[in-house]
């Protein structure tokens, strides 16, 4: 994980555009919805309307759009005219998916494509057109109501296709949402990076960090299976997801009582009931897993379940590792893995020290 300088000190760097913290962080300003470079030279906003991330994908999954005065996506240094070509393309129309036989056809080979996008913006072309497609929509989420506020859409070309984004990934645009089954949906900041939570009035149905590659086949797949469409807002259940969440990172909570409704087959669900019984701070591998549940020579079997869970941290996926306890598979990052299997031994110790010093005075 990158980290980041304390936040005064970046906006300081920005208030006198000092280049020694090119490609160090991004600035993020709420109040028009774009993301700069610490040198560009529109005037800085004000502390509290400005957040730091410290990639530009972090920054466009939040929603922001590059500044056209400083271009942050522009690549530093002489850059060939096709990735120019790209990065505007998929800017103008974020919902066209370039694949790679389109990359072919245009003469581009996509393995070259692939590495310039890696070595310059830290992720790949694919990466890049779904962090564009998906901020677009995840603006609205974070925005938290039906009409955007015209200082969030300042930053975007239309506010229709700004619309139109949201409406393809949660399945319709939040005013024309009235009749049909609804989900609300949740945005929520962590020490390890946004997250994305959705939930019916009974229980939490997903809860997911926003940069995870399978988010848009599991949020179609909920859409599908409960014949509904998602839109911002909060229910109890959001509202519990929200607190707790904190708490857990807070070092405050162990156990979550937020009421869960997952979409699993049985199998599934009998095996996220036993990764909930896997206490704090402890692992667990696949194959002792699956004895748990009955099922002893089953752990390829759980550990595909273990990869279909939906509901992150929760659900706690992050305390299962391979056989000779090395972390494997985890959909959020392996590094967001040992953060979170080190923040639940920090807090067990924490804790431990102190009932020793009550019990010593």
């Amino acid at each position: 994980m990158i980290t980041l300088p304390p936040a005064d000190e970046m906006y300081a760097a920005i208030r006198r555009r000092d280049p020694a913290f090119e490609g160090v962080f991004f600035t993020c300003v709420k109040t028009t919805g774009i993301f700069c470079r610490p040198t560009c030279k529109a005037k800085p906003a004000k502390r509290e309307n400005v957040e730091f991330v410290a990639t530009a994908q972090a920054a466009l999954l939040a929603g922001y759009r590059p500044c056209k005065l400083c271009k942050p996506m522009s690549p530093a240094g002489a850059a060939p005219d096709w990735a120019s070509a790209l990065i505007d393309e998929v800017r103008r129309s974020p919902a066209t998916r370039i694949p790679d036989a389109s990359l072919r056809e245009r003469g581009l080979n996509p393995a070259t494509v692939r590495r310039f996008f890696q070595d310059r913006f830290g992720m790949t072309f694919h990466a890049y057109q779904r962090a564009v497609r998906l901020g677009e929509a995840f603006a609205e989420l974070r925005a938290g109501a039906d009409a955007l506020p015209a200082g969030m859409r300042a930053g975007y070309d239309s506010d229709s296709g700004f619309r139109e984004a949201f409406a393809r990934l949660f399945g319709a645009a939040p005013t024309k949402a009235n009749g049909v089954l609804r989900l609300c949906a949740d945005w929520l900041e962590t020490p390890l990076g946004a997250m994305v939570a959705i939930a019916d009035d009974d229980g939490l149905c997903l809860l997911e960090f926003v940069d995870r590659r399978a988010l848009e086949k599991e949020i179609e797949t909920l859409r599908r299976r409960r014949q509904c469409v998602v839109i911002p807002g909060a229910n109890d259940v959001l509202r519990q997801t929200r607190d707790e969440i904190s708490e857990y990172f807070g070092g405050s909570r162990r156990d979550f009582t937020i009421p869960l409704s997952p979409l699993g087959t049985p199998f599934q669900r009998q095996v996220w009931e036993a990764l909930r019984e896997i206490p704090f701070a402890e692992t667990m591998s696949y194959a002792a897993l699956a004895d748990r549940i009955g099922r002893p020579g089953a752990s390829r079997a759980v550990g595909r379940a273990n990869g279909m869970n939906t509901i992150a941290i929760i659900i706690p996926c992050h305390r299962v590792v391979g056989a000779s306890g090395d972390l494997v598979g985890y959909g959020g990052g392996l590094w967001r893995k040992r953060r979170l299997l080190d923040l639940e031994h920090a807090s067990l110790e924490r804790e431990i020290a102190e009932h020793t010093e009550i019990v010593a005075a």
